[in-house]
C-alpha cells in the first residue's frame, strides 16, 4: 500500500535539516581527507613506504564497506537521528586520537577505526535528508547535502598541507575532531525536533532483510555496478592526486594539496548544483532523468581522468580537473536518489549502505595499488585504465535504464 507523499515537516525545516547535515558531512570528509596531503611527512617521521601510504586510504575504505551494510540495516530499524549525532561524536574522536601516532601501525588503527565510526553516518543521513524533500526538492537538496563532499575534500587536503608545511600535522588532526565533538551538542537539539518519515511516496517492503529485497530489482543492481568503477577513479584522484601534483610538478606541499582539490572539487560543486536542479525538472519529463543523468556524468568524466594523468601541462591538468568535476557533480548528485526511486521506502538506508559497502570495497583498491605500482606500472596508466573502465560501465547503464527501469519505478510506486 503506498504511504502519503505528503511532508510531515515544514520545507524551512526541511532545509534547515540539510544545512546540519552539510556541517556534519564537510566535517566528515575533512577528517578522512587531511591524511592524504602530508604523506610525505608520514614518510619521513613515521617511516611510512609507498605501500602503506597506499592503505592509509584502502583500510578505511574496506572497513567502511563492510560496516556500510550493516549500519544501513540498523539505520532502517533504529532511530537515524542518534546513529548520524553518534557516529560524528565517535569519528571525531578518533580523528583527534590519530594526532598522537608514533608509528605506520598506529595510523593505520587509527584509519581502520575512522572506517568503523563514519560507515554510521551516510546511510541515514541519506534516508533522513531523502524522506524529508518530495521528488520535486530531493535532487536539490541531496546536491546541496553533497557539496559538502567537496568543501570537506578541499579543505582536508589544504589544511592537512598547511599544518604539515608549518611542522605542525598533529594538530591538523586535534583541531578538526575537537571542532567535531563541539558541534554534536546543537546538532543533536536541532534533530530531536525532526521527523524521522516525511516525504516517502513509494511501497514498503514488508519487513526482514533489505539486501534480499534489494538484490531482486534488477535497476539497483545496475547501480550496484557502475558505482565501484566511478569511486575506484574518484579515490584514486582523492588518494594520489596531491603527492602526483607534488612529485610531478615540484609544488609545495600547501600547493600540491590546493591543486589536486581545488579546481576538481569546484567544477564539481557546479556539476551537483546543475545535476540537482537539473534532475527535478526533467523528472516531470521523464521518471528515468535521474539515471541518465548519472549515465552522462560517468561519460564526461570518464576521458578526463586520462588527461589529468598523462597530460604533462599543469595548465591542462587543471582543465581536465575541472572537466571530471563536472562528470563527477552530475554523478554524486543523482546516484543515491535515482537508487532511492526503484527501492522500497523502509530500505532507503540500506541501499545507500549496501552501494557504500561495493564502491568503498572496490576503492579500497584505487588506494592501495596507487602505492603498489606507482614504481612501476605508474599513476599515469593506472588512471588509463580506470578512464575505460568508467566509459565501458557507462554504457552498459545505459542499456540497463532503457530496458529495465521503468518497470522497477511503476513496481515500487
Amino acid at each position: 500500500m503506498s504511504t502519503s507523499t505528503t511532508p510531515t515537516i515544514t520545507p524551512g525545516r526541511a532545509w534547515g535539516l540539510v544545512a546540519f547535515m552539510w556541517v556534519a558531512y564537510f566535517l566528515n570528509y575533512s577528517d578522512r581527507q587531511v591524511v592524504f596531503s602530508i604523506f610525505p611527512i608520514l614518510k619521513t617521521e613515521l617511516g611510512f613506504t609507498d605501500t602503506q601510504l597506499g592503505l592509509t586510504g584502502s583500510v578505511f575504505l574496506w572497513v567502511y564497506a563492510f560496516c556500510s551494510p550493516i549500519a544501513g540495516q540498523v539505520g532502517d530499524r533504529f532511530s537515524k537521528r542518534v546513529l548520524v549525532v553518534m557516529s560524528l561524536v565517535l569519528w571525531s574522536g578518533v580523528t583527534a586520537f590519530t594526532g598522537f601516532s608514533i608509528s605506520a601501525l598506529m595510523l593505520l588503527a587509527c584509519r581502520a577505526l575512522i572506517g568503523i565510526t563514519e560507515s554510521l553516518f551516510i546511510p541515514p543521513a541519506l534516508a533522513l535528508t531523502a524522506n524529508a524533500h518530495g521528488p520535486k526538492t530531493r535532487s536539490r537538496a541531496i546536491a546541496v547535502f553533497d557539496t559538502a563532499q567537496l568543501a570537506g575534500v578541499v579543505m582536508g587536503g589544504w589544511f592537512g598541507g598547511f599544518m604539515a608545511q608549518q611542522g605542525h600535522w598533529r594538530y591538523a588532526f586535534f583541531s578538526l575532531g575537537i571542532v567535531g565533538i563541539l558541534f554534536a551538542l546543537p546538532y543533536f537539539l536541532f534533530l530531536k525536533g525532526t521527523s524521522e518519515d516525511a516525504a516517502v511516496e513509494t511501497r514498503k517492503s514488508g519487513g526482514g532483510l533489505a539486501i534480499a529485497t534489494l538484490i531482486k530489482i534488477p535497476s539497483y543492481r545496475f547501480l550496484c555496478l557502475v558505482f565501484p568503477a566511478f569511486t575506484f577513479v574518484l579515490w584514486l584522484l582523492y588518494t594520489w592526486l596531491p603527492n602526483f601534483l607534488y612529485e610531478k610538478f615540484s609544488l609545495t606541499l600547501a600547493e600540491a594539496g590546493f591543486t589536486a582539490t581545488v579546481y576538481l572539487q569546484a567544477a564539481t560543486l557546479v556539476g551537483l548544483l546543475a545535476g540537482g536542479v537539473g534532475a527535478d525538472w526533467l523528472y516531470s519529463h521523464t521518471k528515468a532523468a535521474r539515471s541518465w543523468l548519472v549515465c552522462l556524468g560517468m561519460l564526461l568524466a570518464a576521458p578526463c581522468v586520462h588527461l589529468i594523468g598523462n597530460t604533462d601541462s599543469l595548465l591542462f591538468t587543471k582543465v581536465a580537473a575541472i572537466g571530471f568535476g563536472l562528470g563527477s557533480g552530475l554523478f554524486i548528485a543523482n546516484l543515491m536518489v535515482s537508487s532511492f526511486e526503484v527501492v522500497p521506502a523502509d530500505t532507503r538506508a540500506s541501499a545507500a549502505g549496501c552501494l557504500n559497502l561495493i564502491g568503498a570495497a572496490v576503492s579500497g583498491f584505487a588506494a592501495l595499488l596507487g602505492g603498489m605500482w606507482k614504481g612501476s606500472i605508474g599513476i599515469p596508466k593506472l588512471m588509463t585504465h580506470a578512464s575505460l573502465t568508467c566509459m565501458v560501465t557507462a554504457v552498459v547503464l545505459a542499456v540497463g535504464i532503457q530496458i529495465y527501469f521503468q518497470r522497477d519505478y511503476d513496481r515500487v510506486h
